[in-house]
């Protein structure tokens, strides 16, 4: 996946995508138990079709743009990725070709995060939720909006076959604000 952004540009561009799921293994999917609804979805092409991990079946909206996914948590969470399987060989002007990242407590502050712009996608594409500090690592948020601002060839509705949405592993040893991996430090990590 190329990753393509001019100095001063908000919008970044994003061209390709991988067949196949990769991400770091610090990370965890996080949308596993949170409250998932889209703006609007035509019959039998709603949310249960971005979370069966089926690259068949699709979201596909019903209405006018944007076209909104909110995924709402039960408790503030830290995320780091959001990966959007999508597909232009497939799906040609149904196809997401702006996509904006928002985050806040819900929907009465929401901010946008991040904006990409999608060229001819195959597959799943990594949306990293950092800002451009290096310190940014991760968003903490209630709640993440994905909105469809236009689609390929100024189609109307349309088709996102998976969405999931990553964070950082916790760790293992609560109150330490260090991750140790060998026993012999876990072991002297904390004062008896």
């Amino acid at each position: 996946m190329a990753t393509e952004s001019s100095e001063g540009e908000e919008d970044t561009k994003l061209t390709g995508g991988t067949p196949q799921l990769v991400v770091d293994s610090d990370l965890r999917e996080m949308a596993k138990n949170a409250a998932w609804s889209v703006s609007s979805c035509k019959p039998g092409n709603g949310v249960s079709s971005l979370r069966d991990d089926n690259y068949e079946t699709y979201w596909q909206s019903d209405g006018a743009q944007p076209h909104l996914v909110n995924i709402q948590f039960q408790k503030k969470v830290k995320l780091q990725l959001v990966a959007l399987y999508v597909d232009f060989n497939l799906d040609e002007s149904y196809t997401p070709s702006k996509v904006s990242v928002r985050a806040g407590d819900g929907f009465h502050n929401l901010k946008e995060i991040k904006t990409v712009e999608l060229v001819k996608p195959n597959g799943w594409m990594n949306i990293p939720l950092s800002g451009t500090d290096p310190r940014e690592t991760f968003v903490n948020t209630f709640m993440l909006q994905i909105a469809v601002l236009s689609n390929h060839l100024n189609g109307r509705d349309t088709h996102v076959r998976q969405i999931k949405v990553f964070g950082p592993q916790p760790n293992p040893i609560p109150n330490q604000p260090f991750q140790f991996t060998s026993t012999e430090f876990i072991t002297y990590s904390t004062i008896r």
